[in-house]
């Protein structure tokens, strides 16, 4: 920069400083307390000096002025830019309207992914049972030695029996197994939605696998006359819990399906418009798995009746399937 510029880089900077400063201080007024709690004025000056910082660093671009100037220029005016035009909606404000418009409308909207998801789910339920029946070896290959903790086709009725009803915490039985269930369903709804956007293969696959395992532990407990017994038990958290992993595969697929049929967009714009529907999917996901482990830890510990284990499973279910088709309908 020869003498000239900086001379005309100096004059430019002492004509505008102190509205940079004014600004700076609305900025952070703004910030810090919100534009409720500004008055009038304030937030007058805050929209007219805010413009008059984007024409002045529009001016030192074009004047090319000097870069640390050009950086303090471009981070103010970034920060009123969000003080101006962000939604002024505090965290709780934001969670009542995810709740209320933002994820059930996702959720509708990706009915058909959801559907997909479920359908993975089923198919994999369906093949995991009819193989365990067609030979009982395929338990072995289906089930992790972590979650059959020594329930199998070699396991006694009896023993069966007692880890439905029977009242272990964690160390043993069925509570060693809901505890393990639990953990390997979070991961698996975290990967079918992260690894959706790879051709929505991977997303599809590790659901199909988590219904084989459903469905070969169904089949080991139907072959020993504890159908019921057992979807009483599971259905307590499991529809909660299997339907959050649909919805986080839904998620998936959706982003997948972005990458593989972009339409008019490109790639990279097909993803990210997909994406402000997936993330909500993930989110609905994650409070569904916050809830089924509530579920897993309360009622289905102290509730010992099949009947009730069923209305409280199912309850839920439907009170779920109530928020994602009624909430957030516009009003006629």
């Amino acid at each position: 920069m020869n003498g000239e510029e900086l001379i005309r880089s100096a004059r430019f900077r002492k004509e505008r400083e102190a509205d940079w400063r004014r600004l700076e201080q609305l900025v952070q007024a703004a910030e810090s307390r919100g534009l409720q709690q500004m008055n009038f004025a304030e937030t007058r000056d805050l929209a007219s000096l805010y413009r008059q910082a984007t024409t002045s660093l529009a001016i030192a671009r074009e004047i090319s002025l000097d870069k640390a100037l050009l950086g303090y220029l471009e981070a103010l005016t970034a920060r009123a830019y969000l003080c101006v035009y962000a939604p002024q909606q505090r965290l709780g404000g934001l969670a009542a309207r995810f709740c209320a418009t933002g994820a059930p409308r996702a959720i509708r909207r990706c009915w058909l992914y959801i559907l997909l998801g479920f359908l993975c789910m089923g198919l994999g339920a369906l093949a995991g049972y009819l193989l365990y029946f067609e030979n009982n070896d395929w338990f072995y290959v289906f089930m992790p030695s972590e979650m059959a903790g020594g329930r199998g086709p070699d396991a006694t009725t009896v023993s069966l029996r007692d880890a439905i009803y029977g009242h272990d915490t964690g160390t043993s039985g069925l509570g060693a197994f809901a505890t393990y269930l639990f953990s390997h369903n979070t991961r698996i709804a975290i990967f079918v939605f992260g690894l959706g956007v790879f051709a929505c293969a991977p997303a599809a696959l590790l659901t199909f696998y988590n219904g084989l395992i459903l469905g070969a532990f169904l089949a080991l407990h139907v072959d020993r006359g504890l159908g019921p017994d057992l979807a009483g038990w599971l259905t307590v958290h499991g529809v909660t819990e299997l339907s959050a992993i649909c919805i986080a595969c839904g998620g998936g697929l959706k982003l997948g399906a972005a990458v593989l049929f972009p339409g008019d967009r490109t790639r990279a714009s097909a993803l990210r418009h997909a994406g402000r529907d997936a993330v909500k999917l993930a989110l609905v996901a994650a409070l569904m798995l916050l809830v089924a482990a509530f579920l897993e830890s309360f009622p289905r510990q102290l509730v010992q009746d099949t009947g009730t284990r069923l209305v409280i499973g199912w309850g839920v279910g439907a009170l779920w399937l109530a928020w994602f088709a009624l909430a957030g309908r516009e009003r006629s």
